[in-house]
C-alpha cells in the first residue's frame, strides 16, 4: 500500500498518539516553572508580610503582595514565549492553560469584590488557588500536585478557622505543600523522564 502521507497501520496510529501523549505530558511537566515561581513569589510576599506586621511599625503590611502585578507580567510573558515555541498544542495543554487562566480572572475578581478588606483575602486565594492545582494535577496524572491542591483547601480552613499566628502561617505553608514541593517533584520528574 502507498503511503502518501495518510497514516497505514495501527501501529502507525499508536505511535502519532503515543508521541503526542508523551509530547503533552512533557510540555505541561515543563510548567513547573510557574509552580516555582509563584509559590516562591507567594512564600516571598506572605513572610515579608508576617515581618512587617510583627516586627515593624509599617501601616500596611500587605503593601508587599503588589508584587504580584509583576509577577503576572513575567507569567504571561514566560508562557506566551513558552507556547509560541511549541509546534503542537493539544487539548490537555488548552485545558490546563486555560484552568490557569480562569484561576487567574477568578482572583482579579476576587480583590475586586473585596478591595476595601483585602487584608483577610488571603483564605479565599488559597480556596481559588486549590482548583487549577488539583485539575492540573488530575490532568497530568500527577499525585503530588492533586495533594496541593486539597492541602490548599486545608490551609483555606485553617486561616479561616485558625487565630493569631496560625492563620497567618497557613499561607507560606500552603505555598510550600501545594505549589513548592509538587513544583519541585514535577521537575525532577521531566528532568528523568519518568512522567
Amino acid at each position: 500500500m502507498e503511503n502518501d502521507g495518510k497514516i497505514t497501520t495501527g501501529q502507525e496510529s499508536l505511535k502519532i498518539i503515543t508521541d503526542m501523549i508523551y509530547k503533552t505530558k512533557t510540555n505541561i511537566a515543563q510548567s513547573s516553572f510557574h509552580l516555582l515561581f509563584w509559590g516562591w513569589l507567594i512564600l516571598g510576599c506572605s513572610l515579608s508580610e508576617i515581618l512587617l506586621w510583627k516586627y515593624t511599625s509599617f501601616a500596611h503590611p500587605w503593601y508587599v503582595w503588589f508584587f504580584v502585578i509583576p509577577g503576572i507580567f513575567v507569567s504571561v510573558i514566560y508562557g506566551f514565549v513558552k507556547g509560541r515555541r511549541a509546534v503542537v498544542h493539544t487539548y490537555a495543554e488548552m485545558l490546563y492553560a486555560y484552568t490557569w487562566i480562569a484561576f487567574l480572572f477568578a482572583s482579579v475578581v476576587l480583590f475586586i469584590i473585596h478591595y476595601k478588606d483585602v487584608e483577610s483575602i488571603g483564605k479565599y486565594i488559597l480556596m481559588l488557588a486549590g482548583m487549577p492545582a488539583f485539575i492540573s494535577g488530575c490532568i497530568l496524572r500527577f499525585r503530588p500536585l492533586i495533594f496541593g491542591g486539597i492541602a490548599f483547601w486545608v490551609f483555606a480552613l485553617i486561616a479561616h478557622f485558625g487565630s493569631g499566628m496560625i492563620a497567618i502561617i497557613s499561607i507560606p505553608a500552603a505555598m510550600l505543600t501545594g505549589y513548592l514541593l509538587p513544583g519541585y517533584m514535577l521537575k525532577w520528574k521531566n528532568s528523568h523522564d519518568t512522567i
